[in-house]
């Protein structure tokens, strides 16, 4: 699914125009990224939690080429765990 057919379908749903759905959702958007951008987590209830975490810089190997060590530097990563109802609906399927 894509940001224009989660646009479409909550417009259908609502009888909001595409426009005033589209602007929501990228507000939305943008206050999450900002949160996670600051180091905040960000947590919807029963849906699941996005965290931003440090990952370290590690030794890594070229499969191609195995005898050769490759440096994999630091970075920040957005990890997301799911809540508990996302995981109820998923265990059913």
């Amino acid at each position: 699914m894509t940001k224009r057919d989660l646009v479409v379908k909550i417009a259908g749903e609502t009888g909001l125009t595409q426009l005033a759905v589209k602007e929501v959702i990228q507000k939305f958007l943008d206050k999450v990224l900002d949160e996670l951008a600051e180091g905040e987590n960000v947590e919807f209830r029963n849906f699941g939690v996005f965290q931003c975490v440090y990952r370290k810089p590690r030794i890594g190997r070229n499969p191609r080429r195995p005898e050769e060590t490759v440096q994999i530097p630091g970075r920040w990563v957005v990890r997301f765990k799911p809540g508990k109802e996302m995981k109820a609906r998923l265990k059913k399927k």
